[in-house]
Protein backbone atom coordinates (compact mmCIF):
# COMPACT_ATOMS: atom_id res chain seq x y z
CA UNK A 1 0.00 0.00 0.00
CA UNK A 2 1.34 3.46 -0.86
CA UNK A 3 0.76 6.26 1.59
CA UNK A 4 2.11 9.76 2.00
CA UNK A 5 5.87 10.07 2.48
CA UNK A 6 5.38 12.91 4.96
CA UNK A 7 6.88 11.45 8.13
CA UNK A 8 5.61 12.14 11.64
CA UNK A 9 8.52 14.10 13.13
CA UNK A 10 6.96 13.97 16.62
CA UNK A 11 7.59 10.22 16.72
CA UNK A 12 10.88 10.42 18.64
CA UNK A 13 14.22 8.94 17.64
CA UNK A 14 14.56 6.61 14.67
CA UNK A 15 17.57 4.81 13.25
CA UNK A 16 18.26 4.48 9.54
CA UNK A 17 20.54 1.76 8.18
CA UNK A 18 21.67 2.01 4.54
CA UNK A 19 23.15 -1.36 3.57
CA UNK A 20 25.39 -1.04 0.53
CA UNK A 21 27.36 -3.65 -1.33
CA UNK A 22 30.61 -2.69 0.41
CA UNK A 23 29.70 -0.31 3.27
CA UNK A 24 26.81 0.17 5.67
CA UNK A 25 25.93 3.66 6.89
CA UNK A 26 23.77 4.09 9.99
CA UNK A 27 22.37 7.30 11.48
CA UNK A 28 20.20 8.33 14.43
CA UNK A 29 17.54 10.89 13.57
CA UNK A 30 15.91 12.99 16.27
CA UNK A 31 12.30 14.14 16.38
CA UNK A 32 13.14 17.32 14.44
CA UNK A 33 14.70 15.34 11.61
CA UNK A 34 18.33 16.09 12.48
CA UNK A 35 21.16 13.55 12.40
CA UNK A 36 22.58 13.25 15.93
CA UNK A 37 24.82 10.17 15.58
CA UNK A 38 26.33 8.15 12.76
CA UNK A 39 28.22 4.93 12.12
CA UNK A 40 29.94 3.40 9.10
CA UNK A 41 31.18 -0.18 8.79
CA UNK A 42 32.10 -2.66 6.04
CA UNK A 43 29.21 -4.78 4.79
CA UNK A 44 29.40 -8.52 5.36
CA UNK A 45 27.59 -10.89 3.02
CA UNK A 46 24.65 -13.15 3.81
CA UNK A 47 21.31 -12.48 5.50
CA UNK A 48 22.48 -13.57 8.94
CA UNK A 49 25.52 -11.28 8.87
CA UNK A 50 23.56 -8.32 7.44
CA UNK A 51 20.92 -8.66 10.18
CA UNK A 52 23.48 -9.01 12.98
CA UNK A 53 25.55 -6.06 11.75
CA UNK A 54 22.47 -3.85 11.38
CA UNK A 55 21.35 -4.60 14.95
CA UNK A 56 24.83 -3.85 16.30
CA UNK A 57 24.97 -0.57 14.35
CA UNK A 58 21.64 0.46 15.90
CA UNK A 59 23.07 -0.08 19.37
CA UNK A 60 26.25 1.86 18.51
CA UNK A 61 24.46 5.03 17.35
CA UNK A 62 22.15 4.93 20.37
CA UNK A 63 25.18 4.64 22.65
CA UNK A 64 27.01 7.43 20.82
CA UNK A 65 24.11 9.84 21.41
CA UNK A 66 23.30 8.56 24.90
CA UNK A 67 19.77 7.70 23.85
CA UNK A 68 18.04 4.82 25.69
CA UNK A 69 16.44 2.03 23.70
CA UNK A 70 13.06 3.05 25.16
CA UNK A 71 13.21 6.34 23.23
CA UNK A 72 13.55 4.53 19.91
CA UNK A 73 10.37 4.77 17.82
CA UNK A 74 11.58 2.49 15.05
CA UNK A 75 14.33 1.33 12.74
CA UNK A 76 14.34 1.61 8.97
CA UNK A 77 16.66 -0.39 6.73
CA UNK A 78 17.40 0.32 3.09
CA UNK A 79 18.75 -2.61 1.08
CA UNK A 80 19.31 -3.32 -2.61
CA UNK A 81 17.19 -6.00 -4.21
CA UNK A 82 13.48 -6.65 -4.59
CA UNK A 83 11.91 -5.50 -1.34
CA UNK A 84 8.36 -6.19 -0.19
CA UNK A 85 7.87 -3.54 2.53
CA UNK A 86 4.73 -5.17 3.96
CA UNK A 87 6.35 -8.27 5.47
CA UNK A 88 9.80 -6.64 5.40
CA UNK A 89 11.38 -9.18 3.07
CA UNK A 90 14.03 -8.94 0.37
CA UNK A 91 15.06 -11.15 -2.54
CA UNK A 92 17.69 -11.01 -5.28
CA UNK A 93 20.06 -8.77 -3.33
CA UNK A 94 22.97 -10.42 -5.10
CA UNK A 95 25.59 -7.92 -3.88
CA UNK A 96 24.66 -8.92 -0.32
CA UNK A 97 24.74 -12.63 -0.99
CA UNK A 98 20.95 -12.89 -0.68
CA UNK A 99 19.14 -14.86 -3.38
CA UNK A 100 15.78 -16.25 -2.27
CA UNK A 101 13.30 -14.22 -0.26
CA UNK A 102 14.49 -13.46 3.28
CA UNK A 103 12.43 -11.85 6.14
CA UNK A 104 15.23 -9.40 6.93
CA UNK A 105 13.15 -7.01 9.06
CA UNK A 106 12.14 -9.89 11.36
CA UNK A 107 15.76 -11.08 11.61
CA UNK A 108 16.89 -7.64 12.77
CA UNK A 109 13.92 -7.20 15.13
CA UNK A 110 14.71 -10.54 16.80
CA UNK A 111 18.23 -9.37 17.53
CA UNK A 112 17.11 -5.98 18.88
CA UNK A 113 14.30 -7.33 21.04
CA UNK A 114 12.26 -4.98 23.26
CA UNK A 115 9.51 -4.89 20.62
CA UNK A 116 11.44 -2.44 18.40
CA UNK A 117 9.60 -1.94 15.10
CA UNK A 118 11.84 -2.63 12.09
CA UNK A 119 10.78 -1.65 8.58
CA UNK A 120 12.46 -2.53 5.29
CA UNK A 121 12.64 -0.56 2.03
CA UNK A 122 14.56 -0.71 -1.22
CA UNK A 123 17.73 1.37 -0.90
CA UNK A 124 16.89 3.74 -3.77
CA UNK A 125 13.39 4.33 -2.44
CA UNK A 126 14.99 5.22 0.88
CA UNK A 127 17.46 7.50 -0.91
CA UNK A 128 14.75 9.45 -2.71
CA UNK A 129 13.04 10.04 0.65
CA UNK A 130 16.33 11.26 2.11
CA UNK A 131 16.96 13.50 -0.91
CA UNK A 132 13.49 15.06 -0.60
CA UNK A 133 14.11 15.66 3.11
CA UNK A 134 17.45 17.36 2.33
CA UNK A 135 15.99 19.58 -0.41
CA UNK A 136 13.24 20.73 1.93
CA UNK A 137 15.78 21.40 4.70
CA UNK A 138 18.01 23.35 2.32
CA UNK A 139 15.23 25.77 1.36
CA UNK A 140 13.94 24.36 -1.94
CA UNK A 141 10.58 23.77 -0.30
CA UNK A 142 8.53 20.55 -0.36
CA UNK A 143 9.44 18.39 -3.35
CA UNK A 144 6.64 15.97 -4.20
CA UNK A 145 7.90 14.80 -7.61
CA UNK A 146 11.49 13.65 -7.43
CA UNK A 147 13.86 10.97 -8.72
CA UNK A 148 17.13 9.84 -7.17
CA UNK A 149 19.44 8.35 -9.78
CA UNK A 150 22.25 6.12 -8.52
CA UNK A 151 25.29 6.04 -10.79
CA UNK A 152 27.23 3.20 -9.25
CA UNK A 153 28.05 -0.34 -10.30
CA UNK A 154 24.71 -0.28 -12.09
CA UNK A 155 22.04 2.32 -12.85
CA UNK A 156 18.63 2.64 -11.21
CA UNK A 157 16.33 5.27 -9.74
CA UNK A 158 14.07 5.79 -6.77
CA UNK A 159 10.93 7.69 -7.75
CA UNK A 160 8.53 9.83 -5.74
CA UNK A 161 5.32 11.06 -7.39
CA UNK A 162 2.79 13.33 -5.70
CA UNK A 163 4.64 12.81 -2.43
CA UNK A 164 4.39 9.01 -2.59
CA UNK A 165 6.95 6.38 -3.39
CA UNK A 166 6.34 4.69 -6.71
CA UNK A 167 7.22 1.03 -6.24
CA UNK A 168 5.00 -0.66 -8.82
CA UNK A 169 3.03 -3.90 -8.50
CA UNK A 170 6.19 -5.96 -9.01
CA UNK A 171 8.56 -3.57 -7.18
CA UNK A 172 10.20 -2.75 -10.54
CA UNK A 173 9.64 1.01 -10.77
CA UNK A 174 12.85 2.91 -11.46
CA UNK A 175 14.77 0.06 -13.10
CA UNK A 176 15.79 2.39 -15.92
CA UNK A 177 19.20 0.74 -16.22
CA UNK A 178 17.60 -2.13 -18.09
CA UNK A 179 15.95 -0.06 -20.78
CA UNK A 180 17.52 -0.81 -24.15
CA UNK A 181 19.79 2.08 -25.12
CA UNK A 182 21.87 0.58 -27.96
CA UNK A 183 20.12 -1.99 -30.17
CA UNK A 184 22.17 -5.20 -30.22
CA UNK A 185 24.68 -3.50 -27.93
CA UNK A 186 26.76 -4.80 -25.06
CA UNK A 187 25.39 -7.89 -23.26
CA UNK A 188 23.87 -7.24 -19.84
CA UNK A 189 23.72 -9.58 -16.84
CA UNK A 190 19.91 -9.22 -16.94
CA UNK A 191 19.87 -11.26 -20.16
CA UNK A 192 19.25 -8.38 -22.55
CA UNK A 193 21.69 -6.49 -24.76
CA UNK A 194 22.40 -2.78 -25.01
CA UNK A 195 20.96 -1.87 -21.58
CA UNK A 196 21.43 1.71 -20.47
CA UNK A 197 23.48 0.76 -17.41
CA UNK A 198 26.15 -0.76 -19.69
CA UNK A 199 26.82 2.83 -20.83
CA UNK A 200 25.77 5.03 -17.87
CA UNK A 201 27.36 3.56 -14.73
CA UNK A 202 30.61 3.34 -12.84
CA UNK A 203 31.22 -0.14 -14.23
CA UNK A 204 30.78 1.22 -17.77
CA UNK A 205 33.59 3.70 -17.12
CA UNK A 206 35.77 1.03 -15.48
CA UNK A 207 35.44 -1.15 -18.58
CA UNK A 208 36.52 1.57 -21.00
CA UNK A 209 38.93 3.55 -18.80
CA UNK A 210 40.48 1.34 -16.10
CA UNK A 211 42.23 3.24 -13.31
CA UNK A 212 45.91 3.84 -13.98
CA UNK A 213 46.86 5.21 -10.55
CA UNK A 214 44.52 3.51 -8.10
CA UNK A 215 42.26 6.55 -7.88
CA UNK A 216 38.61 6.22 -8.94
CA UNK A 217 38.39 5.65 -12.69
CA UNK A 218 35.73 8.38 -13.22
CA UNK A 219 38.06 10.98 -11.66
CA UNK A 220 40.97 9.91 -13.85
CA UNK A 221 38.74 9.88 -16.94
CA UNK A 222 37.36 13.39 -16.44
CA UNK A 223 40.80 14.79 -15.62
CA UNK A 224 42.32 13.23 -18.75
CA UNK A 225 39.45 14.53 -20.87
CA UNK A 226 39.89 18.04 -19.45
CA UNK A 227 43.62 17.80 -20.24
CA UNK A 228 42.85 17.12 -23.90
CA UNK A 229 43.20 13.33 -24.18
CA UNK A 230 41.12 12.43 -27.25
CA UNK A 231 40.22 8.91 -26.15
CA UNK A 232 39.22 10.16 -22.69
CA UNK A 233 37.01 12.83 -24.24
CA UNK A 234 35.22 10.24 -26.35
CA UNK A 235 34.64 7.91 -23.39
CA UNK A 236 33.51 10.79 -21.15
CA UNK A 237 31.14 12.19 -23.78
CA UNK A 238 29.56 8.79 -24.46
CA UNK A 239 29.07 8.24 -20.73
CA UNK A 240 27.53 11.69 -20.21
CA UNK A 241 25.23 11.20 -23.21
CA UNK A 242 23.94 7.97 -21.66
CA UNK A 243 23.34 9.67 -18.29
CA UNK A 244 21.47 12.43 -20.12
CA UNK A 245 19.30 9.75 -21.73
CA UNK A 246 18.41 8.49 -18.25
CA UNK A 247 17.42 12.02 -17.24
CA UNK A 248 15.22 12.38 -20.31
CA UNK A 249 13.50 9.06 -19.64
CA UNK A 250 12.59 10.09 -16.09
CA UNK A 251 11.36 13.56 -17.06
CA UNK A 252 9.45 12.52 -20.16
CA UNK A 253 7.74 9.55 -18.47
CA UNK A 254 7.14 10.88 -14.95
CA UNK A 255 7.72 14.65 -15.23
CA UNK A 256 9.65 14.68 -11.96
CA UNK A 257 10.43 18.20 -10.82
CA UNK A 258 13.92 17.34 -9.54
CA UNK A 259 16.45 14.68 -10.41
CA UNK A 260 19.17 14.13 -7.81
CA UNK A 261 22.27 12.37 -9.14
CA UNK A 262 23.90 10.16 -6.53
CA UNK A 263 25.95 6.99 -6.32
CA UNK A 264 29.72 6.64 -6.46
CA UNK A 265 30.19 8.47 -9.78
CA UNK A 266 28.40 11.55 -8.41
CA UNK A 267 31.47 12.17 -6.24
CA UNK A 268 32.97 13.74 -9.36
CA UNK A 269 30.95 16.77 -8.32
CA UNK A 270 30.80 19.88 -10.48
CA UNK A 271 32.69 18.44 -13.49
CA UNK A 272 29.96 15.82 -13.85
CA UNK A 273 27.15 18.32 -13.37
CA UNK A 274 28.64 20.78 -15.89
CA UNK A 275 29.11 18.05 -18.50
CA UNK A 276 25.58 16.72 -17.96
CA UNK A 277 23.97 20.16 -18.16
CA UNK A 278 25.96 20.93 -21.34
CA UNK A 279 24.76 17.69 -22.95
CA UNK A 280 21.14 18.37 -21.99
CA UNK A 281 21.44 21.90 -23.39
CA UNK A 282 22.96 20.54 -26.60
CA UNK A 283 20.08 18.13 -27.09
CA UNK A 284 17.53 20.88 -26.39
CA UNK A 285 19.11 23.30 -28.88
CA UNK A 286 17.28 21.67 -31.80
CA UNK A 287 14.10 20.81 -29.90
CA UNK A 288 11.67 23.49 -28.65
CA UNK A 289 9.87 20.68 -26.81
CA UNK A 290 12.96 19.76 -24.77
CA UNK A 291 13.82 23.42 -24.19
CA UNK A 292 10.38 24.03 -22.72
CA UNK A 293 10.82 21.04 -20.40
CA UNK A 294 13.96 22.62 -18.88
CA UNK A 295 15.77 19.39 -18.09
CA UNK A 296 19.02 21.12 -17.05
CA UNK A 297 17.17 23.14 -14.43
CA UNK A 298 15.84 19.99 -12.77
CA UNK A 299 19.19 18.27 -12.16
CA UNK A 300 20.99 18.36 -8.81
CA UNK A 301 23.95 16.49 -7.37
CA UNK A 302 23.48 14.51 -4.19
CA UNK A 303 24.79 16.61 -1.28
CA UNK A 304 28.37 15.83 -0.29
CA UNK A 305 28.68 14.36 3.18
CA UNK A 306 24.92 13.85 3.66
CA UNK A 307 23.96 10.16 3.96
CA UNK A 308 20.65 10.54 2.13
CA UNK A 309 20.11 6.77 1.98
CA UNK A 310 20.45 6.37 5.75
CA UNK A 311 18.33 9.48 6.41
CA UNK A 312 15.62 8.13 4.14
CA UNK A 313 15.80 4.77 5.89
CA UNK A 314 15.31 6.53 9.23
CA UNK A 315 12.20 8.21 7.80
CA UNK A 316 11.01 4.75 6.74
CA UNK A 317 11.54 3.72 10.36
CA UNK A 318 8.95 6.30 11.46
CA UNK A 319 6.26 4.41 9.56
CA UNK A 320 3.44 5.81 7.45
CA UNK A 321 5.43 5.59 4.19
Amino acid sequence: MQTSTTADLSAGYTVGVDVGGTKTATILLDAAGHVVAHDRTPTRKGATSVAADAAQAVDRVLAEAGVPRAALAGVGIGVPGVVDPGPGSVANAVNLGIGGRVPLADLVAERLGDGVAVRLENDLNAAVLGAAHHLAESGEGPVDDLAFVALGTGLAAGIMLDGRLRRGPHQAAGEIGHLQYVPDGLPCKCGQAGCLERYASGSAIDALWPSRTGRPAPVELFEAAAAGDGVARRVRDEFVAAVAAAVRVLVLTCDVGRIVIGGGVSQLGEPLLRALVAELDRRAASSPFLRAADLPGRVRLAPVGVPVGAVGAALVGRGGI
